[in-house]
């Protein structure tokens, strides 16, 4: 087969269609759509502002900036909050498909926005 490359690096942002108003920097879904608390088919990070029918980059992997919907630790898990942010992760109560990655950073306050070494 020769050798190989990958469709997309790491990091890299991955082409799709939003299917509703997007702000850049939002949890987005497979869809193209902003990701619901608890999502399990959250995908990346959208790469900035689009309408529904428009293409926009998704962030996937590495170290990305999301929104916090509330105070949240340094080292702590992080899944999907409402509106695309990201709140904690339970061990041992959520399931590991909603785990979106590490927060490297501390939030203090919902709208804090923090660095997270993403999962995906």
């Amino acid at each position: 087969m020769g050798d190989w490359r990958p469709k997309f690096k790491p990091g890299q942002a991955i082409t799709r269609s939003a299917t509703a108003t997007i702000t850049g920097g939002q949890l987005v879904t497979v869809a193209g759509a902003v990701a619901a608390a608890d999502s399990v088919t959250w995908l990346g990070v959208a790469d900035k502002d689009v309408t529904s029918g428009n293409q926009f980059g998704v962030l996937c992997g590495g170290v990305q900036y999301l929104t916090a919907a509330g105070a949240i630790s340094a080292g702590t898990s992080v899944k999907c909050a409402a509106n695309g942010q990201v709140t904690t992760f339970v061990d041992g109560t959520d399931a590991m498909l909603r785990f979106v990655g590490i927060a490297l950073d501390a939030a203090t306050n919902a709208g804090d926005v923090i660095a997270v070494r993403m999962a995906r």
